[in-house]
C-alpha cells in the first residue's frame, strides 16, 4: 500500500511545493513503464513514513511532466534528486538500497 507521506510532484506546482519549501525535499523521478522505478516504490514509501515530519518525499512522473526532468537534465530513471533551500544537494541515479537513500537523507538534514 502506497504511503500517504509520498506527495505528487507536477511541473506547476514544483517551484511552490519543492524550491519554496522550509524541509528539505527528495524527488523520485519515476515513469511507469520503468520496472527499477516500480521496485524502488516500496522503498520509497518506507523512507516517507520513517522521515515523516523532517523530509518531504514526492514522486514525479517523467511522462506527464516533461519540463522539470528536462531543467535538471534527468537522462535515466530512477533517478532521486535530494533539494534543500531550493537547491540541489545531492543525486542518485538507479535503484539503490533502502539504506543508501537513508543516508542520503540523513546527510542533507
Amino acid at each position: 500500500m502506497a504511503s500517504q507521506n509520498v506527495l505528487t510532484a507536477t511541473d506547476a506546482a514544483f517551484e511552490s511545493d519543492v524550491l519554496k519549501s522550509n524541509v528539505p525535499v527528495l524527488i523520485d523521478f519515476w515513469a511507469e513503464w520503468c520496472g527499477p522505478c516500480r521496485a524502488l516504490g516500496p522503498t520509497i514509501d518506507e523512507l516517507a513514513d520513517q522521515f515523516a515530519g523532517k523530509v518531504k518525499v514526492m514522486k514525479m512522473n517523467v511522462d506527464e511532466n516533461p519540463g522539470v526532468p528536462g531543467k535538471y537534465r534527468i537522462r535515466g530513471i530512477p533517478t532521486l534528486i535530494m533539494f534543500k533551500g531550493g537547491q540541489v544537494v545531492d543525486q542518485l541515479v538507479g535503484a539503490h538500497p533502502k539504506a543508501t537513500i537513508a543516508q542520503l537523507i540523513e546527510k542533507t538534514l
